[in-house]
């Protein structure tokens, strides 16, 4: 069996924390598990997760009619791009951009349809049944993903910040830009 270096690192975390139980004692383990209705792999990944995310919080989003779902780890304040290139324009498409590792889709990947133009390196997608486009992979970041902050559940975005980006003149505008392309790096 392939175990990759992602997966590996989880492992050998999850042992240094039952490591850790066994050094602690397992009342803590057990009253946190019971308080939080967790199985010992739920509490586990809960307590990996809050490690690898340090500072982010697990936001939810989906579609309209609730066939795609998906789940991201982004810091509750939002820094968020309005492009006015063509496409992002007739949507009103604005975005948040997150590495792909900090992206999952939970529902629908059967549901999603795909739409490109010019370069065809951005990926638009949407659901097959009600349109909308929560999330797709952006031409600036094709290592990540941009997320629509108003296709999020409710109560985990404390405050968005909304920078105007030139689309229109696309390739003058990243080139400029300081940070947009580490905006998809872990």
């Amino acid at each position: 069996m392939l175990v990759d270096n992602h997966h590996f690192y989880h492992y050998e975390v999850f042992y240094k924390l039952e490591a850790g139980l066994l050094f602690f004692g397992r009342g803590r383990w057990a009253a946190f598990q019971e308080r939080h209705r967790l199985s010992c792999e739920e509490a586990a990944r809960l307590l990996l997760d809050a490690y690898e995310y340090r500072g982010l919080v697990k936001h939810t989003g989906g579609c309209h009619c609730g066939a795609v779902r998906f789940e991201v780890w982004a810091s509750a304040d939002l820094h968020v791009f309005n492009c006015n290139c063509s496409i992002c324009t007739k949507k009103q498409n604005r975005h948040f951009i997150v590495p792909a590792s900090r992206f999952k889709l939970l529902k629908g990947a059967d549901n999603l349809t795909t739409y490109t133009f010019n370069t065809h390196r951005a990926q638009h997608t949407f659901c097959k049944t009600c349109g909308v486009q929560s999330f797709y992979t952006p031409r600036s970041n094709p290592d990540g993903y941009g997320i629509a902050p108003h296709c999020l559940d409710d109560g985990t975005v404390q405050s968005i910040v909304t920078e105007d980006i030139n689309g229109k003149e696309w390739e003058k505008a990243v080139k400029e830009h300081k940070s947009i392309r580490d905006m998809s790096k872990p």
